[in-house]
């Protein structure tokens, strides 16, 4: 097995930071460990610097999100998604950080926090 800058080769792909500790075996079994219960399934996000949050008031539009984020650190996007014929929020969006850094400090302080009455749900973004 190679490891390269924080990278896992030879059929296991972990990520570009390490929430995970990565443990081989006598026999060679490879045994994957997080070390952070809020990082998912790591090998299918696409950025480490965009996060999903969820749980949000249907009242809570771009603005409001990106107030709320926008103390830990400079952020690109901030997206809430809604209804195609309503408009109306479905209690979710993203928000895209300049850097990793930024991402995770936002998700250690933002997760399950109160925002517009609502207790939101902030973990990083999956590809799909």
């Amino acid at each position: 097995m190679k490891v390269i800058i924080g990278l896992v080769v030879d059929s296991l792909f972990v990520s570009c930071r390490q929430p995970y500790t990565i443990m081989q075996s006598i026999n060679g079994t490879v045994r994957v460990f997080r070390k952070y219960p809020l990082a998912r399934s790591l090998w299918a996000r696409n950025s480490c610097s965009k996060l999903f949050v969820g749980g949000l008031s249907y009242d809570t539009n771009e603005t409001v999100l990106k107030n709320a984020f926008e103390r830990h650190g400079e952020i690109i996007e901030v997206r809430v998604i809604a209804h195609h014929v309503s408009g109306k929020s479905r209690g979710y969006g993203f928000v895209r950080f300049t850097s990793e850094s930024s991402a995770i400090a936002a998700l250690k302080e933002m997760h399950s926090q109160v925002l517009d009455g609502r207790n939101i749900r902030v973990e990083f973004a999956r590809e799909g």
